[in-house]
């Protein structure tokens, strides 16, 4: 069993996807709907996904939880809410208790495009993320390298909430520096409610010369950090399309853990994903 704990949808008669700029960027301005997930994932032997908010509307929500509750494949959201509202607890409670609010199992939001490399610990995104902890879900972590120490301030002030970091923290892997990433990413998986999505990691190298040498120090790098037990597979489908495929995805994925015994593999690749947003698979 394979669980694909990141990737995306969108249709874009009903929205826009407005972070879609730009030419190099233009093969995903089309609709990606889950029918076409589902072609790839049951040929590449995924049976469950997590589909992960793509925008910060507080539509797109309740749309992903109706698609989850209407699917075989989609095992658990991480939506999306305001976490800067006063009103976030009820808006929570709100999608718990709505159309596929079981599926609902964690938050995101992009704290990447924040100009405050703080964003994290402003004490009304601090009371955002208690009551995301208080709702029974995990937060998915979207940052880039220069946020992530207050992304460890933040996993240090909540410990009863549980972090997910996506995509590695975003590392420069196109230019090959390791520092201070995996400082950064040492300080954060010593945190015990801190977890890692091995993901998005051929976005972050050259699109069009990359290589699994090239990603090497960077899974082992969160692989020796956070160990397989705190580690999950994510395909960052369709976004990974601009540099590989879906199956080419799973297979680099599942080259860069090859050391890891039988048991630590199904961890990467299911356990630690099923155990940390409680799927029901």
């Amino acid at each position: 069993m394979i669980v694909d704990a990141h990737h995306h949808v969108w249709d874009l008669s009903i929205r826009d996807q407005d972070w879609i700029t730009g030419p190099e960027l233009a093969p995903l301005r089309r609709d990606f709907t889950l029918r076409e997930l589902e072609a790839a994932a049951r040929f590449a032997g995924v049976t469950a996904t997590v589909l992960v908010q793509t925008i910060t509307v507080p539509e797109e929500t309740p749309e992903f939880l109706a698609l989850a509750a209407d699917s075989d494949l989609v095992a658990g959201v991480v939506g999306w809410t305001d976490l800067t509202s006063p009103d976030v607890a009820d808006a929570l409670a709100k999608l718990r208790e709505g159309p596929g609010g079981e599926y609902l199992v964690g938050i995101r939001h992009q704290v990447q495009g924040e100009p405050d490399p703080r964003w994290l610990v402003r004490p009304d995104v601090t009371r955002g993320l208690s009551a995301v902890a208080d709702a029974g879900l995990v937060y998915d972590l979207l940052v880039t390298p220069h946020q992530l120490p207050a992304a460890v301030e933040a996993a240090a002030r909540l410990p009863e909430l549980t972090f997910v970091l996506d995509h590695l923290g975003k590392p420069p892997i196109a230019s090959g520096e390791l520092e201070p990433w995996a400082g950064e990413i040492r300080r954060l998986a010593a945190l015990p409610n801190t977890v890692c999505k091995l993901s998005g990691l051929v976005t972050e190298a050259d699109w069009t010369s990359w290589s699994v040498a090239d990603l090497v120090p960077y899974a082992d790098t969160v692989l020796d950090a956070f160990g397989p037990g705190r580690l999950m597979f994510g395909s960052d489908w369709p976004v990974c399309l601009l540099a590989s495929d879906y199956v080419e995805v799973i297979d680099v994925a599942e080259s860069l853990v090859s050391a890891v015994s039988l048991a630590e593999d199904r961890e990467v690749f299911g356990g630690t994903a099923i155990r940390t947003y409680g799927l029901r698979i």
